[in-house]
């Protein structure tokens, strides 16, 4: 008899298939907010989408902050942390992908902590803080400064508590937790995709992807994290190709929204990702590459070196992308060809000489240590490293 305990998150509502502007002006005025700070990226900061959230927010509007690269540097978390608090703000609109979603959670954490140098972020590393890491534990450490989403790519990292941000002089990505960094809102406006590079979007949409087959195979799944995991794989698997072959049409872009919330929600039931997921996270962090075009890259390679230990589950994941009695890992990686993305190492800029090198930044903790093949070694790694490249 499976026994466990299932934490919901802080997160109050998930709009969806509606326009961004008036939805953030009414989460502004039901939390009776007066001074409402924005978060974004300096691709989106002079675009209609943010210029039509901030005319909806009027006088409540204080201040914007549009400093965050990939990959959420410490330094942009910091310095937008200073900015929120000069602001006085009483509510965050973060308008962006991942990067900015996740700058802002830590950006959240920094003002609470009173945290105002790099350094001092190594303090709360993990949920060292007394708010914890148990996602529902909202009563721990009680914050009235909190969050509204409106996601522009299909990574949904607004569907989670925990944020990646990059120690750019180590090169090294660390988790940051909190029960109330999640977004208390989601704002699911398919038209806040359009401006969205296609690359970037679909790339992104192979992100949701990978949450949802590493979850499907993971070494604890659960019946909740299963049903969702397979649901978002067959929405992803239509969705996807739809994006690519009409830009314009929304509800191909909603269908994709909605899938990669279902991606992410089996993570605060404690279902775990995988190797795909810890590779990238070295990828990115040391290497630049972006966390969904890792997706590309490792997903498939790694169900291949992992065949051995759940090849028979895999076989939904073929089922699902419409190509049942096939090997999942060929099955996806003829996918990621389809739309048209980088599906090789060698596509995304690695040498095979770096390989090694790769491998051997891994320190034994994080997804990779919960892979279903356990991986023992760098030697492991490059095995995975090769199938990929």
């Amino acid at each position: 008899m499976q026994q466990g305990t299932h934490p919901w998150l802080a997160q109050q509502r998930v709009h969806y298939g509606q326009p961004a502007a008036p939805l953030v002006r009414g989460e502004a005025q039901a939390a009776g907010a007066r001074r409402v700070f924005v978060t974004t990226t300096r691709s989106l900061s002079a675009g209609p989408l943010v210029a039509g959230c901030i005319e909806a927010l009027g006088d409540a509007f204080a201040d914007k902050f549009d400093a965050i690269a990939a990959h959420s540097p410490r330094e942009a978390v910091i310095e937008g942390a200073a900015r929120l608090r000069e602001a006085q703000a009483d509510l965050v609109v973060a308008i962006g992908g991942g990067s900015v979603i996740d700058a802002t959670k830590v950006m959240l954490q920094a003002v609470w902590y009173g945290i105002d140098t790099t350094a001092g972020l190594r303090a709360i590393v993990g949920g060292r803080h007394r708010g914890g890491a148990d996602p529902g534990a909202w009563d721990a450490d009680p914050q009235a400064l909190r969050m509204v989403a409106v996601p522009t790519t299909l990574s949904a990292a607004e569907f989670s508590n925990v944020a990646g941000v990059t120690d750019t002089a180590r090169g090294l990505k660390q988790m940051y937790t909190h029960p109330l960094a999640v977004p208390k809102a989601v704002i699911l406006d398919p038209a806040a995709t359009l401006d969205t590079p296609e690359r970037l979007l679909l790339s992104t949409g192979m992100r949701a992807m990978d949450h949802a087959v590493e979850r499907w195979c993971a070494i604890r799944p659960l019946p909740f994290g299963d049903a969702l995991s397979l649901q978002a794989m067959k929405m992803l698997a239509a969705g996807l190709p739809r994006l690519k072959a009409a830009p314009q049409d929304l509800q191909a872009r909603s269908d994709c929204q909605v899938a990669m919330w279902l991606s992410l929600l089996p993570q605060s039931a404690g279902v775990p990702f995988g190797a795909s997921h810890g590779i990238g996270y070295i990828l990115g962090g040391a290497y630049g590459v972006p966390h969904g075009e890792t997706s590309c890259v490792t997903l498939p390679a790694v169900l291949e070196w992992n065949e051995p230990v759940n090849g028979e589950r895999q076989k939904a994941i073929a089922e699902a992308l419409g190509r049942p009695g096939e090997r999942a890992g060929p099955v996806l990686r003829a996918f990621v060809r389809a739309l048209g993305l980088p599906w090789r190492l060698r596509d995304v800029g690695i040498a095979r000489e770096q390989l090694p090198q790769i491998a051997g930044r891994y320190d034994g903790t994080g997804p990779i240590a919960a892979n279903p093949r356990p991986v023992s070694s760098p030697a492991d790694i490059v095995e995975i490293l090769e199938l990929a490249w």
